[in-house]
């Protein structure tokens, strides 16, 4: 090949190549040092995982663990009343497009923000320390709504109560029903498989006088079954049995009962010894109040008195 011809080619190589840098540097409508320039600084924010309501919550509803969920929430937007479960991570937030301040004026913001997160997410894993038992979230399974939440409000203990706390008893009860204790034991509480939440009827039992056959008073006994289906709210102060146990032992059972039925309870306190009798969860969407026999025996009858040995009866209306 002759020289004049190489000479040629190569010129037109060179030409070549600079034509298409120049057309790319136009399609990207600007230099490729303007174009770097202009990406967003990129920083890495702290996060922490704030525990909030996963649906809207009525006042009364009892919470459940699937009533909840983690959420990302910036640790220096953190509430002291949040509940976390102290972990903390970072999550990369793209920077304000704005002039770059200079190095002391960035170190000093940085200090700034860094404090109060630090402060915060110090307090916040002591909270999670203090609780303990099952990690944060497993403290308010069971827990009572006082105040409505709305799905993705964080959860805050002065809208809730938890089991054993003040006011507790009176959120649980439904609307126009009364909590009403009785004396229980083993033997009355069938064996002490009656767990909060159970339905039971209380059955009445006490000593009669009566008269035999020749007109000679003598000692009768009497069970009548005062109420039905109704609620055990707590025994003692355990209003949900321990995981796993299948029985509870207590002195006193604590029953959701209406006004007419707190009557009917009362009076058959004063009457004799009250047992609870264990329905079958089969039984439970049943008539529950007071019982028919108890009504029965409210409208009408006749008490026997005793006075100085001798016996009359008066008609009860």
């Amino acid at each position: 090949m002759k020289p004049i011809r190489i000479i040629v080619l190569a010129v037109a190589a060179v030409a070549a190549i600079g034509l298409a840098l120049l057309v790319r540097n136009m399609m990207a409508g600007k230099p490729t040092n303007e174009a770097t320039a202009a990406v967003p600084v990129v920083a890495e924010k702290p996060m922490a995982r704030v525990l909030v309501a996963k649906r809207d919550l009525k006042v009364g509803e009892r919470l459940t663990a699937s009533d909840m969920d983690w959420q990302p929430w910036p640790v220096d937007a953190v509430n002291a009343a949040f509940v976390t479960d102290g972990s903390v991570t970072t999550a990369a937030q793209p920077a304000a497009e704005a002039p770059a301040p200079d190095k002391g004026e960035k170190d000093d913001k940085k200090a700034a923000k860094a404090e109060p997160a630090a402060e915060v997410a110090a307090t916040v894993t002591r909270a999670v320390e203090r609780l303990g038992g099952g990690g944060p979230k497993a403290a308010y399974v069971g827990a009572v709504v006082r105040e409505a939440f709305l799905a993705g409000e964080p959860i805050v203990d002065g809208k809730v109560v938890r089991a054993g706390e003040s006011g507790f008893m009176a959120v649980v009860l439904q609307p126009g029903m009364r909590a009403m204790s009785v004396p229980i034991t083993v033997e009355t509480a069938s064996g002490g498989f009656i767990l909060p939440g159970d339905r039971v009827d209380v059955l009445l039992s006490a000593q009669v006088q009566s008269d035999n056959q020749e007109g000679a008073p003598r000692k009768a006994f009497m069970a009548n079954l005062v109420l039905q289906n109704v609620k055990v709210l707590a025994i003692d102060q355990a209003t949900q049995p321990e995981k796993g146990a299948t029985t509870v032992v207590g002195a006193t059972a604590t029953l959701e009962v209406g006004p007419r039925e707190a009557e009917a309870l009362a009076l058959a306190k004063a009457q004799g010894d009250l047992s609870l009798v264990l329905r079958s969860y089969a039984d439970v969407g049943g008539p529950s109040g007071v019982a028919t026999s108890a009504r029965n025996g409210a409208s009408g009858g006749s008490v026997r008195i005793f006075r100085n040995g001798e016996s009359t009866s008066v008609a009860v209306n």
